[in-house]
Parts: structure tokens; C-alpha cells; sequence
């Protein structure tokens, strides 16, 4: 008899509040090392009715408008109107950035690492992305969401939105899609109407994105609390890096704890979860393993890692400590390599708080017209970590 399970993730939308903040303490990191590469940023945002506080240390050799740039991304966003309770042109702006702790510069003026800490990577074969099939459709449905909103091919909507996807698995691998949860903030207009937005919302977001998985046994819940207008930084308070599992693997895959935004790469918890993700995808693309999840682990100021552990659940075509061993011939793996590597000295980040930090395509060309300005250094593009290119040289290592 075939091991059968349900599996969920959730994601969350660019107007979620922990997301807003994400992408505001992203969109000041980018900015900052656009100007000054060797810009240290470690930026922490609150957004709440009516406000947004940025908070953090950082050391630059470059000004920037930080109450602009935050109003430039809450517009951006689509909070534009004053009916939201919070938009780009009447929210307050409160910045309380400090220079960076001369003890850590200590250590990372030697290319050490940031701080102590895990770190942990994943992939499998769910996707052609080597991501989890829940969380990847669970992405894609609030991204969809934000284009029928957009494109106000859904008229009414508003940018706060919940996604949620629960997968029936055999052993180990995805058979059908069991239940979808939408939640997504709307106008008025919309608070008697729910069983035809409930309609829209299953013809304009759900079956352009399930496709194949699509199926009307699903069970499908629209805002099932009957309706969701009041939504965003109103209804919620807002964090940086309160969505670590959406911005990982959906639970799939564990998470060392440390969130991603606002922090540049010489903070191991971003770079080398990032470089943990290239690592472990590139394992899978080899063919030496059906799912691969790769732990780093740093002491603050220490530039090589004090473990690199490889686990393939099972799944491994060959032993895994031939695996790791490979992996440290291949991946240079202190932080000042992790970012030559993967070319994290560029405003590369704004993207990825939203949406998802992994499975996306390298070199995408969806993200904001001002990262597109700020572009510089080299050209290894967005999302490097999702390329396979060493997958050749594992695999001859590991043959």
C-alpha cells in the first residue's frame, strides 16, 4: 500500500503587512548598496495605520531619502488611497537607523561571518523549480492575485491577500491538489456579494494557476469569513521577517530561524540560505538525489563554515558523505565566496520579498523599475542561486 499524506503551505501577498515591511527593508538595502556595494544594512521595519517606522545599524558611504523611498514602495504596492487607512502620500515616516556595531565589524573586516548561525537549503522534484509543489502553487496564487488586481481583471481588489494549498502526496510524491484557501482583501462593493467574487476569483486566479492540478473536487474556500475589507497595515500590524517558512519552503524544508530582508550578504542568515538553496538544487539537478536539504552552520567572524551537512531522506543515488564531500570541493563557502558566487554586491533584493525568495527564474525581469535603474556590478542577475550550473560537476565528482 502506497504512503499517502496532506501536506499545506501558505503564502502571502505584496500587501500582506509583514510583506510590506519585508519589501521596505529591502527596497533601503538596495538602495544603499546600488550607491556603496560594501554597504552594510541590517534594516527592520514597522508598519502600522497610518505609519512606518524604519529602524536598524547601518554603515554606507551613501545618503538615501529613506521617507521617499518608503512611500515610493507602498505605491508601488498599491496602497494609493486613503480609504486603505494607509497610503504612500499620508502615512508618517519615522527612521531610526544607527552605524553598525564596530564589534562585529571586527569580525566581517576579516570576511568572516556576520553572526552566528544554520542555515539550511532545499530542493526536490515536485516542480521543474525543485520546489515543493505546496508552496509553489501557494506563490503563484497570490502573485495572480496581484496581476488580476493590476489589471483590475477582478474589479475591487485590494493588495492584502492569503494563499494557502494543501497537496495529497504518495509516497513522497504529489498526486492531487486536496483544498485551496484564498483570502483576498476587496472594496465595499464587495462585502454582499462573496459567492460571485468566490466565482471570479476561482475563473481568474485558481485555474490559470493550478492548470493540470485543476479539478472541481477541490475544495476551495474564498474569504471564508465572508468578507475581507479591511486589510494591510490597518488590519495588521506589519514586520520584517515575520514570514521566514512563506519566504523559504512552506514547512517542506526547515529554516535556521533568521529572516532574509533587510539584511545585506555579509549577514550568513541571508547569503548563505541562499547559497544553501544553489547547493542543494544543484544535488537534485544532478540526478544524485530525489530531495536534498544542505545545512550550513557559522561562527560570527569565523570565515569557514563549522559544519556542511547533507541530508537526501532517503532519496540518494550515492552515499551521502561522498555528496558533502563533493560539495566542498565545488562551493567555496566562506561568506566573502558566497557573495562573489552568487553576485550579492548588487541591489538584487528588492524582488525576492514577494513572492518567495527560491523557485523563481534567474535573470527574471519582473521586479520594479528602480532596481532595473540601480542594476550595477556584475551580471550575474536576479535570483543566481536558482541556477544549476554546477550540477555537472557534482555529478562527475559523486560518479
Amino acid at each position: 500500500m502506497p504512503r499517502t499524506m496532506l501536506f499545506t503551505s501558505e503564502s502571502v501577498s505584496m500587501g500582506h503587512p509583514d510583506k510590506v515591511a519585508d519589501q521596505i527593508s529591502d527596497a533601503v538595502l538596495d538602495a544603499m548598496i546600488a550607491d556603496d556595494p560594501m554597504s552594510r544594512v541590517a534594516c527592520e521595519t514597522l508598519c502600522a495605520t497610518g505609519l512606518v517606522v524604519v529602524a536598524g545599524e547601518v554603515t554606507t558611504n551613501t545618503y538615501v531619502d529613506i521617507p521617499e523611498l518608503v512611500r515610493q514602495t507602498i505605491r508601488e504596492i498599491g496602497y494609493t488611497t486613503a480609504e486603505m487607512r494607509f497610503d504612500a502620500d499620508s502615512c508618517a515616516v519615522l527612521v531610526a537607523l544607527n552605524r553598525q556595531s564596530q564589534d562585529i565589524a571586527l569580525g566581517v573586516d576579516k570576511d568572516g561571518a556576520g553572526d552566528q548561525g544554520m542555515m539550511f537549503g532545499y530542493a526536490c522534484k515536485d516542480t521543474p523549480e525543485f520546489m515543493p509543489l505546496p508552496v509553489d502553487l501557494a506563490h503563484r496564487l497570490v502573485e495572480q492575485q496581484a496581476h488580476v488586481r493590476r489589471e483590475s481583471i477582478v474589479p475591487g481588489l485590494r493588495p492584502d491577500a492569503k494563499s494557502q494549498v494543501t497537496i495529497e502526496y504518495e509516497d513522497n510524491k504529489p498526486v492531487r491538489v486536496d483544498t485551496v484557501v484564498l483570502s483576498t482583501q476587496h472594496d465595499p462593493t464587495w462585502n454582499d456579494r462573496q459567492p460571485d467574487l468566490k466565482k471570479q476569483i476561482i475563473e481568474s486566479v485558481l485555474k490559470p494557476v493550478l492548470k493540470d492540478w485543476w479539478n472541481p473536487a477541490i475544495k476551495v474556500h474564498v474569504n471564508p469569513t465572508g468578507r475581507f475589507e479591511i486589510g494591510g497595515p490597518h488590519g495588521d500590524t506589519g514586520l520584517t521577517g515575520r514570514k521566514i517558512i512563506v519566504d523559504s519552503y512552506g514547512g517542506m524544508g526547515r529554516h535556521g530561524g533568521g529572516a532574509f530582508s533587510g539584511k545585506d550578504p555579509t549577514k550568513v542568515d541571508r547569503s548563505a540560505a541562499y547559497m544553501a538553496r544553489y547547493i542543494a538544487k544543484n544535488v537534485v539537478a544532478a540526478g544524485l538525489a530525489e530531495r536534498c536539504e544542505i545545512q550550513l552552520s557559522y561562527a560570527i567572524g569565523v570565515a569557514e563554515p563549522t559544519s556542511v551537512y547533507v541530508d537526501c531522506f532517503g532519496t540518494n543515488k550515492t552515499d551521502e558523505n561522498k555528496i558533502a564531500k563533493a560539495v566542498r570541493e565545488v562551493f567555496s563557502l566562506t561568506p566573502r565566496k558566497i557573495i562573489e558566487t552568487l553576485g550579492l554586491r548588487t541591489p538584487v533584493y528588492a524582488p525576492t520579498a514577494k513572492h518567495g525568495h527560491f523557485g523563481r527564474r534567474p535573470f527574471e525581469s519582473q521586479y520594479f523599475d528602480r532596481v532595473k535603474q540601480m542594476h550595477r556590478g556584475p551580471k550575474l542577475g536576479f535570483f543566481s542561486w536558482e541556477r544549476t550550473d554546477k550540477a555537472e560537476a557534482l555529478k562527475k565528482l559523486c560518479s
